[in-house]
């Protein structure tokens, strides 16, 4: 045998050797070689099989569970129902194609896991009714760690993913089609939930909540939230891209938020709120929500873009103080929503009434009132400086009810405002001339000085 021949055959034998395992194991076998991962098949978990396969399922999950072993699920369908899940889990398939199907009544749900790793399924609902206490396709209640990436969970007949008391992440996993809640978080003891893709949902998109006020640190970031029903009805109680609620020192930060029933950045009773750099397109109420009983809230760099109202830092009856709000863009509002409104109605840009600064902000198109600052007697502490508003029903209304806390509005270009560049209001009722063409407001609480009006 010549040089050349010799090379030729030892090519072949080398080709043959490495194709030889993927022929005989297949893409299992490869991944198990390289992870060291469970075989599904042992236990009876084979793709495609038409019968419910939870019995089989559960046997792999606890086997798993016990030698602390992680599992790969080849492509395919698997069907399984009301997995109970073990401490320890670490599930792996291909993206898109290992799919995990309800077969009806639950699908996954665990309490209190030690770990839980899925990576790479579908975790399909199939649109069946979730049976008993479990509200999602994958509910927790209770977990040390949790690490969910580049998964797909859809067409639940509740919530889609639904943690409790959890730490770890959620994060480039495409959630839709749930008939409740996309991603819901309760109690969270440091969940990160980032760049996911959240759409066409019943009643919400992404909540943090908690049973009672307390510190939350949970980050919402870099997230896509479309299309968000409210299925349940009310005034905002649902129907919300983001939702924050008595969940303190919680960051909502460059998510990509549209056509959102309410709001697509709610806040109700979360202090030391950081809201920056979102888009927020289309809502069907207010845009940016800081609402109730909070204290502090940061609220800067946002676009909003169509919606009833724009950013709202109030409530200041029932606590809702200390904000900052800088530098966003609010325009092309409208008078028109969910609901029939109280006086002053829809249509207004930026609203605020205590211990807060208002500056650098553009207002364009709200045709009701461009800027509100207090209501009634809740009024403390404003100011209102650097702002540039055009087109607007009227520019800024501010209140000088008895027993208003001090304003300043300063420095602020108003154009093309149809009723007044910057007047007084005893709530909805306006009670002064344009303060912007006086040299004095008239109000000892109220120092207006500096504005162009045109």
């Amino acid at each position: 045998m010549n040089r050349r021949h010799l090379l030729k055959a030892s090519a072949g034998f080398a080709v043959l050797g490495l194709a030889a395992p993927r022929a005989a194991f297949g893409q299992e076998a490869l991944f198990r070689s390289i992870r060291g991962s469970i075989n599904a098949e042992e236990f009876g978990v084979r793709p495609g099989a038409a019968d419910d396969q939870r019995d089989a399922f559960a046997r792999m999950l606890e086997r798993a569970s016990a030698e602390n072993m992680p599992i790969f699920l080849p492509p395919g369908n698997y069907i399984v129902s009301d997995i109970d899940l073990p401490p320890r889990v670490r599930l792996f398939g291909v993206a898109g194609a290992s799919r995990i199907v309800n077969g009806g009544g639950a699908l996954l749900s665990g309490r209190e896991i030690e770990h839980l790793t899925l990576a790479g399924l579908v975790l399909d609902g199939a649109h069946a009714a979730l049976a008993g206490e479990v509200k999602a396709l994958l509910d927790l209640r209770g977990a040390e760690h949790v690490a969910i990436s580049d998964c797909t969970v859809l067409d639940s007949g509740g919530s889609a993913i639904r943690l409790e008391r959890a730490a770890g992440r959620v994060e480039r996993t495409d959630v839709s089609h749930a008939a409740d809640i996309g991603i819901h978080s309760i109690d969270a003891t440091g969940i990160a939930i980032d760049g996911n893709s959240v759409s066409d949902c019943g009643n919400g998109g992404i909540l943090v909540h908690r049973w009672q006020a307390g510190s939350d640190g949970s980050m919402v970031t870099n997230n896509r939230v479309r299309r968000v029903r409210a299925e349940n009805g009310g005034t905002g109680q649902h129907g919300n891209g983001i939702n924050v609620y008595l969940a303190h020192d919680v960051a909502v930060t460059g998510n990509h938020i549209a056509d959102c029933a309410f709001s697509a950045i709610r806040s109700n009773s979360g202090s030391n709120v950081l809201i920056g750099g979102n888009h927020c397109l289309r809502s069907g109420e207010t845009a940016i929500y800081s609402e109730f009983s909070f204290e502090g809230a940061v609220i800067e760099g946002n676009i909003v873009d169509g919606a009833a109202n724009g950013i709202s830092i109030v409530n200041f009856n029932e606590g809702g103080r200390m904000a900052t709000c800088t530098g966003n863009i609010v325009r092309n509002l409208t008078t028109e929503g969910p609901y029939e409104p109280s006086p002053p109605g829809f249509g207004c840009g930026i609203s605020v009434e205590a211990d807060s600064t208002v500056t650098g902000n553009v207002i364009e198109n709200a045709p009701a009132w461009a800027m509100q600052i207090g209501w009634g007697p809740f009024l403390r502490n404003v100011i209102a400086t650097g702002n540039v508003i055009r087109k607007a029903g009227l520019g800024i209304g501010v209140s000088v009810v008895e027993g208003s806390g001090s304003a300043l509005i300063t420095d602020n270009i108003i154009e093309g405002a149809e009723r007044g560049a910057i007047v007084g209001h005893r709530w909805a009722e306006a009670v002064t001339r344009d303060l912007a063409l006086q040299e004095e407001s008239g109000f000892a609480h109220l120092t207006v000085r500096g504005n162009r009006a045109g």
